[in-house]
């Protein structure tokens, strides 16, 4: 259960940075579809405000693959995917995304109850 706490933190943390790191990426244009995928490969590359985040969530995703092999992925992937989103949410709003909505943290609360459904089904 740890190992999939940590990837659902470093998933959650990255991802508000990946998002604000790939930020500007409309603004590159390139007359034809291989010049645009060049540009907007390289924008990401070479923008360390998106490649760090990029390399942090992608070894997350190393050490959930590597996890889930020996890990009951009906509890796995729930917990993983459901504490990602939580920590996407909370990590977005520190870095100063707008607030959201009560019935996103309402969606959240429903979220959470249903994971631990999901454990104590399986605790049973």
């Amino acid at each position: 259960a740890f190992w999939f706490l940590l990837v659902a933190i470093i998933w959650g943390a990255t991802n508000p940075f990946l998002k604000k790191g790939g930020s500007g990426i409309e603004k590159v244009k390139k007359q034809n579809f291989m010049l645009q995928f060049i540009a907007e490969l390289k924008f990401l590359v070479f923008n360390w405000r998106y490649a760090i985040p990029f390399i942090l969530n992608q070894s997350g995703s190393v050490v959930y693959y590597l996890t889930i092999a020996k890990a009951d992925i009906s509890l796995a992937v729930p917990i993983t995917n459901s504490l990602t989103f939580i920590t996407s949410t909370v990590v977005g709003r520190l870095l100063g995304e707008p607030a959201h909505s009560r019935w996103t943290y309402l969606g959240l609360a429903f979220v959470v109850c249903g994971v631990a459904l999901c454990v104590s089904s399986k605790m049973a």
